[in-house]
């Protein structure tokens, strides 16, 4: 049965709060919520009588204190937010309305205890004007929910539509940093990226010891940037969605992750996204695995062991913003962004995209095809480290310079060496000197983007030949362990000399 509608027209401005407050049904016992993060459900204890509700969002703790509102004002706050669990809102989205609660103060309330439908517009208007966040104007909108409930000073559930689809929130575009390509890593950001993801997974196959905290950074940069997950996605992540696969033929196992949807509603959250892991890498994830071995198989911990999607994101932002050098890139979500324009430039469709990024509507990314245009040739430059879309290898360096160039230059700017008892000279320069390089002249200098390979394509071949040679001589006398640190070395510059070769081949025709 509906209440009676109420006025308030004959009530002073002192009790007007407590006479909405007679009005509304006594608060439950007890509050329960879905905690997706830990797969649990959680409670607020006598939410009528608590002055602070502690809300567990994806491993943090988001608090609301009602301590500066009024009884009554903080009542009528409450009950908005049982309504919008009533409402099955997520816990996350719940904590980000009531985040800037303050700026809406109980005269506020009070106000808009006050407005009916008829003068409601030009109360927002007024509001409008006072530039509060999103989040608040959302607030305010879920109190006249509560007031259409209770048919309130004219207010009835047929004005639910008017609220939703008439009141304006503030505009946002939320995609001007895509638009403007602010959030876009650049090719040789992504070559840093790459190279280490690379190091480690050859320093493990090697059998070089790692802090185990540097390992797990690096099993989540994967999954931020060859897959796009988001933290919270990456965060939850636990033993039983991570499968690995050995084929006897091929050395290196097949590891597959199974993620689910974010930042959806009902059903559609526990979508699963499968994804495999660059075969190049899958040892990483092999070897975190190893370390979680022996878990309670009824209640397996997060693979990450991370405590929340904070952590997560921070993590990875550190670790990029480190590799890269800049403070104004390198979130997780500059690597989604990143990654599905990369995406949408190797050709792919709305609904590759959407399966992709894990959108429920393949509309959502259309943004990513407006600016395609503008990004396809930087992008489609980019390091093809995803194997899935492109089998392109990207040169992390400057550019080529001619043998002449290469003459000019300073003695200290000119690679040359012995390794392995070669004498190599004439390769190309190295734009920060070769003396305070702290890695292998010639060995270490093709793939890294300090290098400047020289234009003489019969060079690069002979010095391709001379390292095969290298590898021969090691198999001949018995030391052709494929998993010593040498092996891997030469390996890896025998594959980054084919690249330069294949560019410089590609450039002839």
């Amino acid at each position: 049965m509906q209440p009676e509608e109420i006025s308030p027209n004959a009530f002073s401005e002192s009790d007007l709060t407590a006479q909405f407050c007679a009005l509304l049904q006594p608060l439950p016992s007890l509050l329960r919520y879905y905690d997706e993060f830990d797969d649990s459900t959680r409670s607020i204890h006598e939410p009528h009588q608590a002055r602070l509700f502690e809300i567990h969002v994806y491993g943090s703790i988001r608090k609301i204190d009602f301590n500066k509102r009024n009884q009554h004002g903080a009542l009528i706050l409450k009950h908005v937010f049982a309504m919008m669990l009533e409402q099955d809102l997520s816990p996350a989205s719940i904590a980000i309305n009531f985040a800037m609660m303050h700026d809406f103060t109980d005269d506020d309330l009070d106000s808009l205890l006050r407005t009916g439908p008829l003068e409601i517009g030009l109360l927002w208007s007024s509001w409008r004007s006072r530039e509060w966040q999103k989040s608040t104007y959302a607030l305010v909108k879920h109190v006249l929910y509560l007031l259409c409930t209770y048919r309130w000073n004219g207010w009835s559930d047929d004005y639910r539509t008017y609220l939703s689809t008439t009141l304006p929130l503030p505009a946002q575009d939320k995609y001007a940093t895509v638009r403007s390509g602010d959030v876009f890593l650049s090719a040789d950001e992504e070559a840093l990226l790459v190279r280490h993801l690379d190091e480690i997974a050859a320093n493990l196959k090697a059998e070089i010891d790692l802090p185990y905290s540097s390992i797990v950074d690096a099993g989540m940069l994967i999954c931020a940037y060859q897959f796009a997950m988001r933290p919270v996605q990456i965060a939850m992540l636990d033993v039983r969605h991570v499968r690995i696969w050995q084929d006897g033929v091929d050395p290196d196992p097949t590891i597959h992750l199974t993620f689910h949807m974010a930042k959806q509603r009902g059903k559609e959250s526990r979508i699963p996204l499968p994804r495999r892991v660059k075969r190049e890498w899958a040892c990483i994830f092999v070897h975190l695995q190893s370390a979680l071995s022996g878990v309670d198989a009824m209640r397996p911990p997060k693979f990450f062991q991370a405590r929340s999607s904070q952590e997560v994101g921070q993590r990875i932002a550190a670790l990029v913003r480190s590799l890269i050098g800049t403070q104004d890139l390198g979130t997780a979500t500059d690597l989604r962004h990143t990654a599905a324009q990369r995406l949408v430039d190797a050709g792919a469709s709305h609904e590759e995209l959407a399966e992709f990024l894990g959108h429920a509507q393949t509309n959502t990314g259309m943004i990513y095809y407006t600016t395609s245009a503008s990004h396809a040739e930087r992008v489609n430059r980019a390091l093809g480290a995803s194997t899935i879309y492109r089998q392109v290898a990207k040169i992390a360096h400057d550019r080529f310079i001619s043998p002449g160039e290469l003459a000019a230059l300073k003695e200290e700017e000119q690679v040359a060496a012995v390794p392995h008892g070669m004498p190599i000279s004439g390769i190309g320069g190295c734009t920060s000197g070769q003396p305070s390089c702290p890695y292998n002249p010639v060995t270490s200098c093709y793939g890294c983007r300090k290098f400047m390979p020289t234009t003489d394509l019969g060079l690069h071949r002979q010095v391709l030949t001379d390292m095969r040679d290298v590898v021969l001589l090691f198999e001949r006398s018995s030391r052709g362990d494929v998993q010593s640190p040498a092996y891997m070395q030469l390996q890896r510059t025998i594959a980054e000399i084919q690249t330069v070769i294949g560019e410089l081949e590609g450039d002839d025709e």
